[in-house]
């Protein structure tokens, strides 16, 4: 074959070859011809035909391009890998020895250590290599002698010193580690590098006999499967779960956990595997503190809920923790205990010895806590699963009081305070029976042993009283407020307003509370409105609407009593972070203030005082007290059509008109006839009291608005018409004219009213005149502030 011919092939353009050709003389092309042997011409025939775009792919594989220039590819599995680099390491510790280079031989060494450690754990490891032993003890005779050779580290610099301090802290950690196969080696170090591992033989299975294009399977005996191993995911060799190697295998999940790609359900399938394998209490505490939080870790979406099944696992492995260490004393679970190293070995303390564990019980009772809010913000409260959901509430409450004294037993004065304010938002909103319930039945749930120190009362009252105190001692600011706000509330809920009251003005959270994070200002809301209805119920109408005013009147109920997303309007968005923020922050539904109620107080109140209130100023006084109630009335006024009432605001309009033309039996059917009374408790009494004020605030606006009529009046005639005692007449009467709110005088012998008519002196009605307008400018200014504000 001619030169020209060696280089060029037939996937060459066709180009390149009319030139190569253009090179050769017929004579050469000939004689190259006739050199060709028969042989060498089938061989080209035998080759197919390569396109022309595989230009320079002269054969088909790698393995052809190999053999082609004497090489021979070699597939190395990991496990070879893994020597090679053990090898390389040592090679290079050899050299740092040599050369007294002790940086280098401490990083070559922790190469080679976390090589071996890779090689001897997981599913597939293998035993300690041996030649990683005589490197150990190699380099603990080198460090023996190092102290002779100080004066030349000191010429080297501190790096070499700091190279030479750093191997002598690891090897005291691994030496003690292998301790055993140190002494081994150091007995008969030949011996111990000869002596070979076995290894079992593993017989290969036998292949079941099949026909010719026929699919067969073959059972295997269990006999046959002797010697082979169950492979689980990823091809790795599933080893079996025994008490020996629980800390390899614990410490291989914690090791893997928050990694990427990281199967959680298999981490907690593994988990669940070791503490059923677990037999000594300490095994059971390092399972259930890696198995608790990584139930956690299944659900990291701050909105979304723990599942309820989950839920519960997390539940009763929390009491089974705290069960354990409530028993076994001498393990203590704490927050600022040192990093245990037990080199993966079972610990058994001597007696009167305590182990420190690392570890947060508080920190696990308050996430479970938090999950349980999350799923009562997250079901639906009008169906049974709601109901279901809640009989937990008990159970979790038995696990914080479980917490507490565990917590008191061994002086965690520092995580105290968390769980007793967890415990107080859990009964503060309660009533008294719902409260002792709770109580006995956690009660029941717990051992006997579980005694507290610092809360010892029973009774439902006295209960919330000693939570509250404890939290009023502490240093933080926000537990010490918060514990006020629930204490005033419990107070208000059990009727006691006087005392609620004054807790509140004594306390000034009025002037501070802006300056407070959001869910205690929502607490604080709450404890404002409770004091309000507090004050109705006790029929204390002017105390109530002024506790009720400030909230009802905003137009923004559901958000700041955190029952729900105010509607947005005016075409304003919210982001979808602080909506995803206010729903985190709603309040579950049995926590909730009933908000038609709260309207149907505020609005009563409201005509209470302001149909009095117009009927002494006059029709063209513009003073108000209650501004969204006029608001209300002005509209109701201006339509065209008035039907029968049909919701809660109809009936009380419908009411205040009747009250203003001195109907007060009409006025009492349109507020008896409201059927939202009945949800309050002692429905009858506040029944009672509404007609009695009727009555009186019928009375007191009918002798605004008809004095002028008449001269006299007889107490027994007012007394009749308003179904009134002469006395309790006489006194609202007599009220009014010390007053100066009724121009009259009251005559005993005749038991009659004279009125006076007075005449305004000049000065008098200007200064009328003057008030009037003042009063229209600032409601001119509210107007406009309430447009601008609702705008933005």
């Amino acid at each position: 074959m001619s030169r020209f011919f060696r280089s060029v092939s037939d996937s060459e353009s066709d180009s390149e070859s009319s030139d190569n050709e253009s090179f050769i003389s017929d004579e050469e092309l000939s004689s190259d011809e006739g050199e060709q042997s028969d042989e060498e011409q089938e061989n080209q025939e035998e080759q197919p035909k390569k396109s022309r775009f595989l230009k320079g792919a002269e054969t088909d594989s790698d393995e052809e391009s190999d053999e082609e220039f004497g090489r021979k590819r070699q597939v190395k599995s990991a496990l070879d890998k893994r020597l090679d680099e053990m090898n390389s390491s040592i090679k290079a510790i050899e050299n740092g020895q040599k050369n007294n280079d002790w940086n280098l031989i401490s990083t070559e060494f922790d190469k080679l250590t976390a090589s071996v450690n890779k090689a001897t754990s997981g599913f597939d490891a293998i035993p300690i290599p041996k030649f990683y032993i005589k490197t150990i003890v190699e380099i603990e005779n080198m460090l023996q002698e190092a102290p002779k050779e100080k004066g030349g580290n000191k010429k080297k610099g501190g790096a070499a010193a700091k190279g030479l301090n750093n191997t002598k802290q690891k090897m005291r950690k691994i030496t003690k580690q292998y301790e055993q196969l140190i002494a081994e080696y150091k007995k008969d170090p030949e011996a111990f590098m000869v002596e070979k591992e076995e290894k079992p033989e593993i017989p290969t299975p036998k292949k079941a006999d099949t026909q010719k294009g026929a699919v067969g399977t073959a059972t295997v005996d269990e006999s046959e499967l002797d010697g082979f191993t169950s492979v689980g995911k990823g091809g790795k060799t599933v080893v079996p779960i025994t008490a020996d190697n629980i800390f390899v295998k614990l410490r291989e999940v914690m090791e893997s956990r928050g990694k990427k790609n990281t199967d959680r359900d298999e981490q907690i399938g593994t988990l669940e595997k070791l503490i059923e394998a677990a037999d000594t209490p300490f095994q059971k505490i390092l399972v259930l503190l890696a198995l608790i939080p990584s139930r956690f870790d299944t659900n990291l979406s701050m909105a979304e809920h723990m599942q309820t099944d989950v839920w519960k696992k997390v539940e009763a492995e929390v009491s089974l923790l705290l069960s354990i260490v409530e028993k076994e004393q001498q393990f203590v679970i704490r927050e600022d205990a040192d990093e245990l190293d037990h080199d993966d070995k079972d610990i058994v303390p001597e007696k009167g010895q305590v182990i420190n564990i690392r570890g947060s019980i508080i920190s696990l009772v308050e996430r479970l806590d938090d999950e349980f809010t999350k799923s009562l913000q997250s079901i639906d409260p009008h169906t049974t699963d709601y109901i279901d959901r809640l009989r937990d509430e008990p159970t979790l409450y038995a696990v914080l009081v479980r917490a507490q004294s565990y917590i008191e037993k061994h002086n965690m004065l520092e995580n105290l305070p968390r769980i007793i304010i967890r415990r107080l938002d859990h009964l503060y909103y309660k009533p008294e029976q719902v409260i002792q319930s709770t109580e006995t039945m956690a009660k029941s749930m717990l051992p006997d042993y579980i005694t507290s120190n610092v809360i010892t009362a029973e009774e439902p009252s006295q209960l919330i009283h000693q939570l509250c105190t404890y939290l009023y001692k502490q240093s933080a600011s926000v537990l010490r407020t918060r514990a006020m706000l629930c204490h005033i509330y419990h107070y208000a809920l059990h009727r006691h307003f006087h005392t609620a009251r004054d807790m509140l003005l004594m306390s000034h959270l009025q002037d501070s509370i802006h300056q407070a994070d959001i869910s205690t200002q929502i607490l604080y809301n709450r404890t404002v409105v409770q004091i309000g209805l507090c004050a109705f119920r006790d029929g204390l109408i002017k105390e109530a609407h002024a506790c009720l005013q400030e909230i009802q009147g905003s137009g923004r109920v559901k958000e700041l009593l955190a029952q729900g997303v105010q509607a947005q309007r005016y075409g304003q968005q919210t982001s979808p972070e602080l909506e995803q923020l206010e729903r985190q922050r709603q309040l579950p539904f049995h926590m909730h203030i009933n908000l038609e109620l709260l309207e149907c107080v505020f609005l009563t109140c409201s005509m209470l005082l302001e149909i009095p209130a117009q009927a002494q100023a006059g029709p063209n006084n513009k003073r108000t007290i209650s501004r969204p109630f006029r608001r209300l009335l002005d509209y109701n006024e201006r339509q065209a059509f008035a039907g029968p009432p049909e919701n809660t605001r109809d009936h009380i309009m419908s009411a205040a008109k009747a009250l203003a033309s001195g109907e007060w039996e009409r006025a009492r059917d349109y507020i008896l006839a409201i059927k939202i009374w009945n949800l309050m408790p002692e429905t009858q009494a506040i029944k009672d009291m509404l007609v009695s004020k009727i009555q009186e605030e019928g009375l007191r606006t009918y002798l605004f608005t008809y004095a002028s009529y008449y001269s006299t009046l007889g107490l027994a005639q007012l007394a009749t018409m308003f179904d009134l005692p002469v006395a309790r007449v006489s006194a609202i009467v007599s009220k009014l004219i010390w007053n100066e709110e009724l121009s009259a005088s009251l005559d005993q012998v005749s038991q009659s009213v004279v009125l006076h008519r007075v005449e305004p002196s000049r000065l008098q009605v200007l200064s009328l005149q003057f008030a009037e307008k003042a009063a229209n400018l600032v409601d001119q200014n509210e107007r406009l502030l309430t447009t601008g504000r609702d705008r933005q």
